[in-house]
């Protein structure tokens, strides 16, 4: 189980100050249950996932606990899917990195059956990072996680960009993780296909964490804190009516 208890990031500046983007943030993750992270741009989601990792710059403060199995985390228990195509190389074949991140793990790695659970074809392990359409990308990133072997997968924006079938298949992916063993986290402004497969979330706003829930609540309408109600009712227009078209109801007369 992940535990997050308390966790805060702060920079130090050049004049001495202190920047604290994170602050007070708890929740817990156990094993074969997904967990969305959700908030709006700037509300920290991301750097929550740099600190769990260990990937913060030389600058950053965390306090705070940080655990998994009731053992601090370490390099190597929990692995990022990044956002964007971006984080990989774009010179080199993008089986041929997967191989890399299993071996700096120190796992030996089928990369071609890792692949094909993921529903890509062996063609596509000698495919440079241009060559991906979009959710060919973020499978592929999900792979670079997954040849970790870790036991917790945070996915950052993993439907970011993607046509609503692509998402569709992320978001099951990631749920089948779940399914098989693995903690997995997932980021994402996506809040109407996360409700589908999560377990819980976590609502941050400017940094703190306002809300943890079951996601049983955002399908029963038991949601009880404001901006919670507030973000799911901008994703799925809840309560929210246009006016009427002007001659519609004479017209029906």
């Amino acid at each position: 189980m992940l535990v997050v208890e308390n966790l805060s990031v702060r920079f130090r500046q050049h004049d001495g100050a202190h920047l604290a983007p994170i602050r007070d943030v708890s929740f817990t993750l156990p094993r074969g249950e997904l967990t969305g992270l959700v908030g709006g741009s700037g509300a920290g989601k991301s750097l929550i996932a740099e600190a769990l990792i260990g990937n913060l710059p030389h600058n950053a403060e965390i306090t705070g606990r940080m655990e998994f199995d009731g053992a601090r985390l370490k390099h190597g228990t929990l692995a990022l899917a990044p956002q964007s195509r971006d984080a990989l190389d774009p010179l080199s074949p993008v089986g041929r990195q997967v191989a890399r991140f299993a071996k700096l793990a120190g796992r030996d790695c089928n990369v071609a059956t890792l692949f094909s659970h993921l529903g890509l074809p062996p063609a596509n392990l000698k495919l440079w990072p241009h060559e991906l359409s979009g959710g060919m990308a973020k499978r592929v990133l999900l792979a670079t996680a997954l040849a970790t072997g870790a036991d917790c997968i945070i996915a950052d924006e993993p439907t970011a960009g993607l046509d609503g079938e692509a998402a569709d298949r992320i978001m099951a992916l990631l749920g089948s993780l779940a399914s098989d063993g693995k903690a997995v986290l997932v980021i994402s402004h996506d809040l109407t296909r996360l409700a589908q497969i999560a377990r819980q979330m976590v609502i941050l706003k400017d940094g703190r964490q306002v809300d943890v829930t079951d996601t049983e609540a955002f399908h029963t309408g038991a949601l009880t804190h404001p901006f919670t109600k507030a973000l799911w009712q901008a994703q799925t227009w809840e309560d929210f009516a246009l006016p009427p078209r002007e001659g519609q109801y004479d017209a029906q007369r």
